[in-house]
Protein backbone atom coordinates (compact mmCIF):
# COMPACT_ATOMS: atom_id res chain seq x y z
CA UNK A 1 0.00 0.00 0.00
CA UNK A 2 1.59 3.27 -0.94
CA UNK A 3 0.97 5.85 1.65
CA UNK A 4 0.49 9.59 1.66
CA UNK A 5 4.30 10.61 0.39
CA UNK A 6 5.01 7.99 -2.49
CA UNK A 7 1.08 8.45 -3.73
CA UNK A 8 1.85 12.09 -4.39
CA UNK A 9 4.94 11.47 -5.52
CA UNK A 10 4.06 8.43 -8.28
CA UNK A 11 1.12 10.74 -8.85
CA UNK A 12 3.73 13.75 -9.95
CA UNK A 13 5.77 11.50 -11.54
CA UNK A 14 3.40 9.52 -13.79
CA UNK A 15 1.86 12.93 -15.08
CA UNK A 16 5.58 14.31 -15.94
CA UNK A 17 5.76 10.88 -18.20
CA UNK A 18 2.70 11.23 -19.30
CA UNK A 19 2.13 12.13 -23.16
CA UNK A 20 2.16 16.12 -23.48
CA UNK A 21 0.23 15.99 -26.95
CA UNK A 22 -3.01 14.73 -25.54
CA UNK A 23 -3.64 17.42 -23.42
CA UNK A 24 -4.89 21.02 -25.03
CA UNK A 25 -2.97 24.06 -24.71
CA UNK A 26 -4.76 26.94 -23.38
CA UNK A 27 -3.32 30.06 -24.81
CA UNK A 28 -3.72 33.60 -22.07
CA UNK A 29 -6.25 35.83 -23.80
CA UNK A 30 -8.75 37.91 -21.82
CA UNK A 31 -11.57 36.11 -23.29
CA UNK A 32 -12.89 34.54 -20.01
CA UNK A 33 -14.15 37.94 -18.47
CA UNK A 34 -11.07 38.92 -16.60
CA UNK A 35 -8.14 41.16 -17.57
CA UNK A 36 -5.01 39.13 -17.34
CA UNK A 37 -2.32 39.96 -14.88
CA UNK A 38 0.41 41.89 -15.89
CA UNK A 39 3.87 41.27 -13.86
CA UNK A 40 6.35 43.92 -14.43
CA UNK A 41 10.12 42.00 -15.40
CA UNK A 42 8.19 38.58 -14.80
CA UNK A 43 5.86 36.07 -16.25
CA UNK A 44 2.69 34.37 -15.69
CA UNK A 45 2.47 30.88 -15.77
CA UNK A 46 1.16 28.68 -18.78
CA UNK A 47 -0.62 25.68 -18.23
CA UNK A 48 -2.43 22.76 -19.93
CA UNK A 49 -5.39 21.19 -19.45
CA UNK A 50 -5.98 17.48 -18.20
CA UNK A 51 -9.90 17.52 -18.81
CA UNK A 52 -11.11 20.27 -16.92
CA UNK A 53 -8.33 20.53 -14.93
CA UNK A 54 -5.56 23.40 -15.30
CA UNK A 55 -2.11 21.56 -14.84
CA UNK A 56 0.67 24.00 -14.12
CA UNK A 57 4.37 23.10 -13.69
CA UNK A 58 6.98 24.76 -10.83
CA UNK A 59 10.30 23.65 -10.93
CA UNK A 60 12.54 24.94 -7.36
CA UNK A 61 16.00 25.82 -8.58
CA UNK A 62 19.48 27.30 -8.18
CA UNK A 63 18.88 30.49 -10.60
CA UNK A 64 21.18 33.61 -11.52
CA UNK A 65 18.85 37.13 -11.25
CA UNK A 66 19.82 40.05 -12.85
CA UNK A 67 18.79 43.02 -10.29
CA UNK A 68 20.15 45.68 -12.64
CA UNK A 69 23.09 45.77 -15.04
CA UNK A 70 26.18 45.09 -13.14
CA UNK A 71 23.84 43.03 -10.46
CA UNK A 72 23.86 39.33 -10.96
CA UNK A 73 22.55 37.42 -7.99
CA UNK A 74 22.79 33.57 -7.27
CA UNK A 75 19.41 33.24 -5.96
CA UNK A 76 16.74 30.19 -5.62
CA UNK A 77 13.73 30.38 -7.77
CA UNK A 78 10.94 28.78 -9.74
CA UNK A 79 10.98 27.84 -13.44
CA UNK A 80 14.42 30.70 -13.64
CA UNK A 81 12.93 33.16 -12.14
CA UNK A 82 12.78 34.99 -8.28
CA UNK A 83 9.83 35.14 -7.67
CA UNK A 84 8.59 32.40 -9.36
CA UNK A 85 6.19 32.86 -12.44
CA UNK A 86 2.51 34.67 -11.12
CA UNK A 87 0.02 31.79 -11.40
CA UNK A 88 -3.43 32.89 -12.60
CA UNK A 89 -6.38 31.12 -12.71
CA UNK A 90 -10.25 31.74 -12.02
CA UNK A 91 -12.38 31.09 -9.03
CA UNK A 92 -13.71 27.33 -9.14
CA UNK A 93 -11.26 26.14 -11.54
CA UNK A 94 -9.90 23.05 -10.51
CA UNK A 95 -6.24 22.96 -10.38
CA UNK A 96 -3.20 20.50 -10.64
CA UNK A 97 0.63 22.11 -9.52
CA UNK A 98 3.16 19.72 -10.48
CA UNK A 99 6.43 20.81 -8.18
CA UNK A 100 9.78 19.57 -8.63
CA UNK A 101 12.24 20.02 -6.46
CA UNK A 102 15.80 20.95 -8.08
CA UNK A 103 17.69 22.10 -5.21
CA UNK A 104 20.28 20.87 -2.92
CA UNK A 105 17.56 20.50 -0.36
CA UNK A 106 14.49 19.48 0.35
CA UNK A 107 11.52 21.93 0.08
CA UNK A 108 7.72 22.36 -0.15
CA UNK A 109 5.12 24.63 -1.21
CA UNK A 110 2.63 26.47 0.72
CA UNK A 111 -0.17 28.07 -0.99
CA UNK A 112 -1.17 30.82 1.03
CA UNK A 113 -3.89 32.74 1.52
CA UNK A 114 -5.95 29.96 -0.05
CA UNK A 115 -8.53 27.40 1.39
CA UNK A 116 -8.06 24.25 0.35
CA UNK A 117 -7.70 20.84 2.05
CA UNK A 118 -5.39 20.47 5.22
CA UNK A 119 -3.14 17.72 3.37
CA UNK A 120 -2.22 20.25 0.80
CA UNK A 121 -1.23 23.53 2.52
CA UNK A 122 2.25 22.36 2.40
CA UNK A 123 3.96 22.73 5.89
CA UNK A 124 6.69 20.41 6.23
CA UNK A 125 5.72 17.70 8.78
CA UNK A 126 2.30 19.26 9.57
CA UNK A 127 0.95 18.48 6.38
CA UNK A 128 3.21 16.43 4.48
CA UNK A 129 6.26 14.82 3.74
CA UNK A 130 9.38 17.39 2.55
CA UNK A 131 9.44 17.42 -1.08
CA UNK A 132 13.59 15.94 -1.72
CA UNK A 133 15.49 16.89 -4.14
CA UNK A 134 14.68 14.98 -7.72
CA UNK A 135 11.62 14.21 -6.59
CA UNK A 136 7.92 15.30 -8.45
CA UNK A 137 5.02 15.91 -6.23
CA UNK A 138 1.26 17.09 -7.10
CA UNK A 139 -0.42 19.23 -5.22
CA UNK A 140 -4.20 19.38 -6.57
CA UNK A 141 -7.46 21.38 -5.09
CA UNK A 142 -10.33 23.71 -6.40
CA UNK A 143 -9.67 27.34 -5.97
CA UNK A 144 -12.71 28.59 -3.72
CA UNK A 145 -12.14 32.07 -3.21
CA UNK A 146 -11.12 34.60 -6.08
CA UNK A 147 -8.52 37.42 -4.75
CA UNK A 148 -4.35 37.75 -4.39
CA UNK A 149 -2.41 35.41 -2.81
CA UNK A 150 0.94 33.97 -2.73
CA UNK A 151 3.53 30.83 -3.01
CA UNK A 152 6.53 29.78 -0.80
CA UNK A 153 8.36 27.21 0.87
CA UNK A 154 7.17 25.94 4.31
CA UNK A 155 10.21 23.94 4.60
CA UNK A 156 13.59 26.04 5.55
CA UNK A 157 11.63 28.75 5.35
CA UNK A 158 14.18 31.28 6.90
CA UNK A 159 16.60 30.69 4.53
CA UNK A 160 14.75 29.47 1.06
CA UNK A 161 12.53 32.60 0.89
CA UNK A 162 15.64 34.61 1.72
CA UNK A 163 17.18 33.60 -1.26
CA UNK A 164 13.76 34.43 -3.28
CA UNK A 165 11.56 31.25 -3.36
CA UNK A 166 7.99 32.69 -3.51
CA UNK A 167 5.67 33.98 -6.29
CA UNK A 168 2.10 35.51 -6.81
CA UNK A 169 -1.42 33.59 -6.93
CA UNK A 170 -4.08 35.53 -8.62
CA UNK A 171 -7.54 34.45 -8.74
CA UNK A 172 -10.28 36.15 -11.12
CA UNK A 173 -13.58 36.04 -9.87
CA UNK A 174 -16.25 33.82 -11.88
CA UNK A 175 -18.29 36.94 -12.42
CA UNK A 176 -16.53 40.06 -12.42
CA UNK A 177 -18.89 43.01 -11.85
CA UNK A 178 -15.60 45.46 -11.05
CA UNK A 179 -13.45 44.55 -13.88
CA UNK A 180 -10.66 46.61 -14.69
CA UNK A 181 -8.38 47.56 -18.12
CA UNK A 182 -4.47 47.34 -16.42
CA UNK A 183 -4.16 45.30 -13.67
CA UNK A 184 -0.36 44.66 -12.07
CA UNK A 185 1.41 42.34 -10.20
CA UNK A 186 4.55 43.70 -7.28
CA UNK A 187 6.20 41.78 -5.50
CA UNK A 188 8.44 43.39 -3.15
CA UNK A 189 11.54 41.68 -1.09
CA UNK A 190 14.64 42.51 0.63
CA UNK A 191 17.97 41.26 0.32
CA UNK A 192 21.50 41.44 1.94
CA UNK A 193 23.88 40.88 -0.21
CA UNK A 194 27.26 41.95 0.57
CA UNK A 195 29.45 43.97 -1.05
CA UNK A 196 31.07 42.04 -3.67
CA UNK A 197 29.21 38.89 -3.20
CA UNK A 198 26.69 37.00 -5.17
CA UNK A 199 24.96 35.07 -2.97
CA UNK A 200 22.00 36.60 -0.36
CA UNK A 201 22.67 36.51 3.32
CA UNK A 202 20.10 34.38 5.03
CA UNK A 203 21.25 35.61 8.38
CA UNK A 204 20.38 38.90 8.20
CA UNK A 205 17.35 39.54 9.89
CA UNK A 206 16.81 43.73 9.69
CA UNK A 207 20.10 45.15 8.37
CA UNK A 208 19.54 44.65 4.79
CA UNK A 209 20.67 46.56 1.76
CA UNK A 210 18.83 45.97 -1.69
CA UNK A 211 15.03 45.73 -1.93
CA UNK A 212 13.30 45.08 -4.90
CA UNK A 213 9.84 45.31 -7.25
CA UNK A 214 9.58 41.41 -8.62
CA UNK A 215 13.30 40.51 -8.62
CA UNK A 216 14.65 43.73 -10.36
CA UNK A 217 16.02 47.53 -8.48
CA UNK A 218 15.36 51.27 -9.85
CA UNK A 219 16.04 51.41 -12.72
CA UNK A 220 15.71 48.34 -14.33
CA UNK A 221 12.21 47.71 -12.91
CA UNK A 222 10.09 48.44 -15.33
CA UNK A 223 7.65 51.21 -15.81
CA UNK A 224 3.36 50.71 -15.37
CA UNK A 225 2.14 52.10 -18.52
CA UNK A 226 -1.31 52.88 -18.92
CA UNK A 227 -4.11 54.80 -21.30
CA UNK A 228 -5.36 57.73 -19.61
CA UNK A 229 -9.05 57.20 -18.40
CA UNK A 230 -8.42 53.47 -18.07
CA UNK A 231 -9.58 52.24 -14.32
CA UNK A 232 -6.19 50.16 -13.07
CA UNK A 233 -5.82 47.95 -10.21
CA UNK A 234 -1.93 47.26 -8.67
CA UNK A 235 -1.83 43.87 -6.26
CA UNK A 236 1.09 43.93 -3.73
CA UNK A 237 2.47 41.10 -1.86
CA UNK A 238 4.67 40.94 0.90
CA UNK A 239 7.08 37.66 1.79
CA UNK A 240 9.64 39.87 3.51
CA UNK A 241 10.56 41.13 6.84
CA UNK A 242 9.43 44.35 6.80
CA UNK A 243 6.00 46.34 6.02
CA UNK A 244 6.23 48.37 3.46
CA UNK A 245 3.79 51.82 2.72
CA UNK A 246 3.70 51.72 -0.99
CA UNK A 247 2.75 55.38 -2.10
CA UNK A 248 1.72 56.52 -5.56
CA UNK A 249 2.28 59.87 -6.69
CA UNK A 250 -0.34 62.07 -8.44
CA UNK A 251 -3.26 60.41 -7.83
CA UNK A 252 -5.26 58.76 -4.77
CA UNK A 253 -6.77 55.68 -4.99
CA UNK A 254 -9.18 52.71 -3.38
CA UNK A 255 -8.04 50.19 -1.06
CA UNK A 256 -10.48 47.35 -2.90
CA UNK A 257 -9.08 44.06 -1.19
CA UNK A 258 -6.93 42.48 1.67
CA UNK A 259 -5.70 38.42 1.24
CA UNK A 260 -8.86 38.09 3.22
CA UNK A 261 -10.88 38.83 0.41
CA UNK A 262 -12.92 42.32 -1.77
CA UNK A 263 -13.86 45.04 0.35
CA UNK A 264 -17.23 46.05 0.10
CA UNK A 265 -17.56 49.40 -1.35
CA UNK A 266 -19.14 51.17 1.78
CA UNK A 267 -16.11 50.19 3.82
CA UNK A 268 -13.38 51.46 1.05
CA UNK A 269 -11.57 54.56 1.76
CA UNK A 270 -9.31 57.03 -0.30
CA UNK A 271 -5.61 56.82 0.06
CA UNK A 272 -1.96 57.79 -1.58
CA UNK A 273 0.28 55.18 0.68
CA UNK A 274 -0.92 52.13 1.19
CA UNK A 275 1.23 50.03 3.98
CA UNK A 276 1.51 46.45 3.13
CA UNK A 277 2.11 44.15 6.36
CA UNK A 278 4.29 41.05 6.89
CA UNK A 279 2.53 38.06 5.03
CA UNK A 280 -0.13 39.63 3.39
CA UNK A 281 -1.78 41.26 0.43
CA UNK A 282 -3.58 44.29 -0.63
CA UNK A 283 -5.46 45.55 -3.83
CA UNK A 284 -5.70 48.90 -5.05
CA UNK A 285 -7.37 50.88 -7.36
CA UNK A 286 -7.78 54.02 -9.82
CA UNK A 287 -8.38 56.07 -12.82
CA UNK A 288 -5.70 57.18 -15.08
CA UNK A 289 -6.99 60.33 -15.57
CA UNK A 290 -3.89 62.53 -14.79
CA UNK A 291 -1.33 62.24 -17.80
CA UNK A 292 2.69 62.24 -16.51
CA UNK A 293 4.99 59.90 -15.25
CA UNK A 294 4.22 59.64 -11.51
CA UNK A 295 6.50 57.71 -9.05
CA UNK A 296 5.53 54.94 -7.21
CA UNK A 297 7.96 53.70 -4.50
CA UNK A 298 8.15 52.37 -0.91
CA UNK A 299 8.09 55.22 1.21
CA UNK A 300 10.52 53.95 3.93
CA UNK A 301 13.77 56.04 2.51
CA UNK A 302 16.23 53.48 3.01
CA UNK A 303 13.94 50.95 0.63
CA UNK A 304 14.59 53.52 -2.31
CA UNK A 305 18.11 52.63 -2.23
CA UNK A 306 20.90 50.30 -3.25
CA UNK A 307 23.86 48.91 -1.03
CA UNK A 308 24.12 50.88 2.03
CA UNK A 309 26.37 50.39 4.82
CA UNK A 310 24.40 51.20 7.79
CA UNK A 311 27.22 50.24 10.14
CA UNK A 312 29.08 53.86 8.89
CA UNK A 313 29.36 56.85 11.37
CA UNK A 314 27.04 60.06 11.25
CA UNK A 315 29.65 62.42 9.18
CA UNK A 316 27.02 65.12 8.21
CA UNK A 317 28.44 68.59 9.14
CA UNK A 318 31.82 67.53 9.77
CA UNK A 319 34.86 68.75 8.43
CA UNK A 320 36.31 65.82 6.86
CA UNK A 321 38.77 67.21 4.38
CA UNK A 322 42.07 65.77 5.69
CA UNK A 323 40.47 62.91 7.06
CA UNK A 324 39.55 61.84 3.12
CA UNK A 325 42.62 62.77 1.64
CA UNK A 326 44.51 60.68 3.94
CA UNK A 327 42.13 57.96 3.27
CA UNK A 328 42.29 58.15 -0.15
CA UNK A 329 46.35 57.41 0.06
CA UNK A 330 45.16 54.55 1.83
CA UNK A 331 42.67 53.58 -0.43
CA UNK A 332 42.35 55.24 -3.52
CA UNK A 333 38.88 56.66 -5.10
CA UNK A 334 37.39 56.47 -1.70
CA UNK A 335 34.77 58.91 -0.75
CA UNK A 336 33.56 59.73 2.32
CA UNK A 337 29.44 59.97 3.03
CA UNK A 338 27.44 62.80 4.41
CA UNK A 339 29.45 65.83 5.11
CA UNK A 340 27.67 68.14 3.27
CA UNK A 341 24.54 65.22 2.59
CA UNK A 342 24.61 62.04 0.08
CA UNK A 343 23.62 63.78 -2.84
CA UNK A 344 27.40 63.42 -4.26
CA UNK A 345 27.29 59.78 -4.70
CA UNK A 346 24.35 59.89 -7.10
CA UNK A 347 26.53 62.11 -9.27
CA UNK A 348 30.05 60.65 -9.31
CA UNK A 349 28.54 56.84 -8.39
CA UNK A 350 29.07 55.47 -11.82
CA UNK A 351 32.97 56.66 -11.68
CA UNK A 352 33.70 55.63 -8.31
CA UNK A 353 35.98 52.33 -7.61
CA UNK A 354 33.78 49.89 -5.67
CA UNK A 355 33.67 46.16 -5.26
CA UNK A 356 32.74 43.63 -8.39
CA UNK A 357 28.80 42.67 -8.63
CA UNK A 358 27.94 45.88 -6.39
CA UNK A 359 25.59 48.49 -7.50
CA UNK A 360 25.93 52.48 -6.32
CA UNK A 361 23.60 53.70 -3.47
CA UNK A 362 21.89 56.11 -6.01
CA UNK A 363 21.28 54.94 -9.95
CA UNK A 364 18.41 56.23 -12.32
CA UNK A 365 18.24 59.01 -14.59
CA UNK A 366 15.25 61.30 -15.18
CA UNK A 367 14.63 63.77 -18.14
CA UNK A 368 15.94 66.26 -15.86
CA UNK A 369 19.20 64.94 -14.15
CA UNK A 370 19.96 62.43 -11.81
CA UNK A 371 17.45 60.58 -9.90
CA UNK A 372 19.05 59.66 -6.77
CA UNK A 373 16.86 56.57 -5.93
CA UNK A 374 17.44 52.98 -5.95
CA UNK A 375 15.53 49.73 -4.88
CA UNK A 376 11.67 50.02 -4.54
CA UNK A 377 11.18 52.87 -7.03
CA UNK A 378 9.15 52.84 -10.41
CA UNK A 379 7.11 55.20 -12.64
CA UNK A 380 3.71 54.94 -13.26
CA UNK A 381 3.16 56.46 -17.40
CA UNK A 382 -0.01 57.42 -17.94
CA UNK A 383 -0.17 58.54 -22.04
CA UNK A 384 -3.15 59.49 -24.11
CA UNK A 385 -1.71 56.44 -26.71
CA UNK A 386 0.17 53.82 -25.82
CA UNK A 387 1.41 51.24 -27.96
CA UNK A 388 1.10 47.48 -25.81
CA UNK A 389 4.74 46.43 -24.46
CA UNK A 390 6.02 50.10 -25.34
CA UNK A 391 8.08 52.45 -22.67
CA UNK A 392 6.59 55.38 -24.33
CA UNK A 393 9.74 57.47 -23.10
CA UNK A 394 9.84 60.53 -21.18
CA UNK A 395 6.64 62.66 -20.64
CA UNK A 396 6.62 66.17 -22.18
CA UNK A 397 4.80 68.51 -19.94
CA UNK A 398 2.68 71.17 -21.14
CA UNK A 399 3.89 74.72 -21.33
CA UNK A 400 3.35 76.44 -18.35
CA UNK A 401 2.78 73.91 -16.50
CA UNK A 402 6.39 72.77 -14.68
CA UNK A 403 8.02 74.19 -11.99
CA UNK A 404 10.52 77.03 -12.67
CA UNK A 405 13.25 78.67 -11.35
CA UNK A 406 12.56 82.42 -9.94
CA UNK A 407 14.59 85.25 -8.59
Amino acid sequence: MLDRRNFLFSTGAALAAANVSSWSTTMREGTSGFTPVVTPNGSTLAYELDGDVKVFRLVAEPIEREFAPGMLVRAWGYNGETPGPTIECVQGDRVRILVTNRLPEHTTIHWHGLRLPNGMDGVGGLNQAPIRPGETWAYEFVVRDAGTFMYHPHADEMLQMAVGLMGMFIVHPRVDDERVDRDFVLLPHEWAIHPGTYRPDPTVMTDFNLFTFNGKVFPAIEPLVVRTGERVRLRIGNLSMDSHPIHLHGYSFDVTATDGGRIPKSARWPQTTVNVPVGSTRDVEWIADAPGDWALHCHKSHHTMNAMGHGLPNLLGADVQDLEARLKRLVPGAMLMGSDGMAAHAAHGEHMQRPPNTLPMMTGTGPYGSLEMGGMFTVLKVRDEIAPGVDPGWYEQPPGTSARRVE
